[in-house]
């Protein structure tokens, strides 16, 4: 996907509006001092879906860690935690 190329930041967020989870995992990371960059699906079924694809994971948010060489889907925010 194009737009985890294109970041430039240490993690990805595929978020929405009113998802507190989401809004949970921008916090974790910026108590952990890791810049990131979101994208906002609310009304926008066709890049969601690209996501669904891509991760198999239908809820948000969806978060990649870009710090490598690849992007590394880590997963939502309870997995962020246990990933950091």
């Amino acid at each position: 996907m194009t737009l985890l190329n294109r970041a430039d930041s240490d993690f990805f967020i595929v978020s929405t509006n009113v998802c507190p989870y989401c809004f949970k995992a921008k916090r974790i990371l910026d108590g952990q001092r890791l810049s990131w960059t979101d994208v906002n699906v609310q009304n926008d079924r066709e890049l969601r879906m690209e996501f669904v694809a891509m991760t198999g994971h239908r809820t948000v948010p969806l978060i990649f860690d870009l710090r490598g060489d690849e992007p590394v889907f880590v997963g939502g925010s309870d997995d962020l935690e246990v990933y950091l």
